[in-house]
């Protein structure tokens, strides 16, 4: 169920002004212009009229700024209780301009709109309910009472429009796949979360947003992670928000593939790289690097490099009683207990520091300083990870090849069968292209003589064929 924010002051008012213009279109002998959109499951066509800028409202629930509004705390309770406040609807307009990363820079994609509508006007029409409450069109609307332009282009709901249908037309219309500005990719992940909390399948909102079912459980896997994360990274007044990791999309990604991997191998392990990975990711590491660290990351190069003061010592995981059965269970493994101290002080570190923003008191001189070690401990040992990587790599490139080969042939089995049955087959270029891989073969063994001292099965059999070919 969406929230229900009321009806806004001017909601009388709109009433009558949006039924006088509907009824002088219904008069009129012109082209009427109609707008689709989809209505409780089925297609609707609504009228479009004109409608003064000043007299609509921001919609409150918008998911257009719905993790920035955490920008300003007191601003974002204030528009919970009293959305249609001149305040409240003032830090909705001061939002829908700003950049999602960072809401006190100005976006880019806001002035380029402002400019096309500067000069080519408004292409789209937005969409509101008949109380005059913007269900499509906010930063339309924002633009153009910054261009001072007097009124907007909309489509009008039916009267029996909910809060849950301005919800869910709203998600409609941004999803349809021609449409120029997405949400924000948390904004996104918090809509779809919404959608899951009213009791629709997870196949119900991947197919809603048109992704698989697979990614729509990794996306909320990812957002309860996050809101993880935000509640460790208390200290005192000041906590990280789901802002703060709107650019880090591919590599929450990365760590959710990476995890679920490592997860059918050891849950321990892959806790550990969870949380060395968050870390990574909160420092600022780029995803190349994030890439680097594996489970024995810590043990093999971190460790090395961190003050005394991050290291926590390993000890004998101690018996956790649940409460009212008189049982206990193992608490987290020694190694997941250190990423995940380490974890924390770094989140804390960065929340204090985002708290502050420069001011130069006690505290936020601390946290710099534990932020600052944090990150030059993880980048030394990102050096030696990545050099290993790249050994790695050169060791594993051979194999590879002989593996993509493998399938190439693999294909070409299928490929021949295809053209035999059509009749397509160049059998003078076929058997050039055998002869070729006969002279590669004879080539590879030649190499596997002079590399491999100790040769396998794979690699007895490549060098006795070639010997018979020559023989």
């Amino acid at each position: 169920m969406s929230k229900n924010f009321g009806r806004p002051p001017l909601a009388e008012e709109n009433r009558v002004l949006v039924e006088q213009r509907l009824k002088e279109i219904e008069g009129g002998n012109g082209v009427k212009e109609t707008l689709t959109v989809e209505w409780r499951t089925q297609p609707l066509f609504v009228e479009v009229i004109d409608m003064p800028v000043d007299s609509l409202y921001y919609n409150p629930g918008t998911h257009r700024v719905r993790a920035q509004r955490s920008h300003d705390p007191e601003q974002d309770k204030l528009l919970d209780a009293e959305p249609w406040a001149p305040k409240s609807q003032d830090y909705l307009h001061y939002l829908l301009q700003m950049l999602p990363a960072d809401p006190s820079k100005r976006d880019p994609d806001f002035d380029e709109l402002m400019e096309s509508l500067r000069v080519y006007r408004q292409n789209e029409p937005g969409l509101i309910t008949r109380d005059g409450i913007l269900v499509n069109g906010n930063t339309r609307r924002a633009a153009l009472k910054k261009l001072g332009v007097a009124n907007i282009r909309v489509g009008v709901l039916p009267e029996s429009c909910t809060w849950d249908d301005i919800n869910a037309v709203e998600l409609s219309l941004q999803l349809r796949p021609d449409q120029r500005r997405d949400y924000s990719y948390i904004n996104r992940l918090l809509a779809m979360e919404e959608q899951h909390l009213m009791g629709r399948t997870l196949a119900d909102v991947a197919r809603e947003f048109r992704i698989r079912a697979s990614t729509c459980e990794q996306d909320l896997w990812i957002l309860t992670c996050l809101r993880d994360l935000i509640e460790r990274s208390k200290d005192g007044g000041a906590k990280l928000r789901l802002l703060d990791f709107e650019q880090h999309q591919e590599k929450l990604r990365e760590l959710y593939r990476r995890y679920v991997k490592e997860s059918a191998v050891s849950k321990d392990s892959a806790e550990v790289l969870k949380e060395t990975r968050l870390a990574a990711i909160v420092l600022g590491f780029s995803k190349t690097d994030v890439r680097l660290i594996e489970p024995d990351f810590r043990d093999r190069y971190l460790d090395k490099k961190l003050p005394d003061t991050m290291k926590t010592e390993s000890e004998a995981p101690a018996a956790v009683t649940i409460p009212g059965l008189n049982r206990t269970m193992k608490s987290a493994a020694p190694k997941v207990a250190q990423a995940k101290a380490l974890t924390d002080t770094i989140l804390k570190a960065k929340a204090v520091e985002t708290a502050e923003d420069g001011l130069l008191t006690e505290r936020s001189k601390t946290a710099t300083e534990t932020f600052g070690a944090a990150r030059e401990a993880v980048e030394k040992a990102l050096d030696p990870a990545g050099k290993d990587a790249r050994v790695r790599k050169r060791k594993q490139a051979a194999q590879d090849r002989i593996t993509d080969a493998c399938q190439d042939i693999e294909q070409c089995i299928t490929d021949l069968t295809l053209a035999r049955a059509s009749g397509s087959l160049d059998e003078e270029a076929f058997d050039e292209a055998v002869l070729s891989l006969r002279e590669t073969l004879t080539k590879l063994a030649v190499a596997t003589h002079r590399s491999i001292k100790a040769p396998g099965d794979g690699v007895s059999w490549l060098r006795e064929s070639v010997r018979q070919e020559r023989a």
